[in-house]
């Protein structure tokens, strides 16, 4: 049995376009980097998981002892696809796929997903709307078919009952919280995140709010 994890990563510049009227793009860049890389230390720490791959179209800052699968194009779920394929064929009977946008994910928030998963076959954990798909983990690899895009979590139950699968929940703060939008930003300034604490934000060139505030 072989575990793998898989994280999606677009082009760095196309990355978190949401927040390009926010940030400077060096800190858009900044921050995309940094969550990718909370991302891959956790799935590298974890007791579950033996192995990490990134599906991109840049390694960028990967570092050099996760393997990365050069993106074929067309969009997230047929890189997931074209991804997973190639993981397969590795020997891979497991997959965990996480986005690269989970800065509060943790190793444990991880390994409770596997150990959920590994109970039926599929585990999903969601967002804090409890509308989109935050990580997935599969067992057999090779069945499933990605729906990720709006309303992506009732779109990934319904795969999972086309399979005959049972859905195992995951729920915690690790999991659920995604970096979106300028409120996501904001939240993390205010738990004190020392990445984003020293970056201003702006809105058409000027400053959106006091930065003291968020300080």
């Amino acid at each position: 049995m072989s575990c793998w994890a898989l994280v999606p990563i677009k082009s760095r510049a196309e990355c978190k376009t949401r927040l390009a009227h926010w940030l400077a793009p060096a800190e858009r860049l900044d921050i995309v980097r940094e969550m990718a890389g909370r991302v891959l230390a956790a799935a590298q720490g974890t007791r579950s998981i033996d192995h990490v791959a990134v599906v991109t179209p840049e390694r960028d800052c990967v570092p050099m002892d996760v393997l990365v699968l050069d993106e074929p194009g067309g969009g997230l779920n047929p890189a997931l696809d074209f991804a997973r394929y190639q993981l397969v064929a590795r020997g891979a009977s497991e997959l965990v796929v996480l986005p690269a946008d989970l800065p509060l994910v943790t190793a444990e928030d991880i390994d409770l997903l596997v150990a959920r998963g590994r109970k039926t076959g599929f585990a999903l954990a969601t967002d804090t709307a409890c509308m989109g798909t935050n990580a997935l983990f599969l067992k057999p690899a090779d069945a499933f078919r990605f729906r990720f895009g709006p309303d992506s979590r009732r779109h990934h139950l319904t795969e999972c009952a086309r399979l005959g699968w049972t859905a195992e929940s995951v729920r915690t703060r690790g999991l659920e919280f995604d970096l979106d939008r300028v409120e996501d930003l904001i939240h993390l300034r205010t738990q004190g995140d020392a990445c984003v604490a020293s970056m201003r934000l702006f809105s058409t060139g000027a400053a959106w709010l006091p930065q003291t505030r968020y300080g």
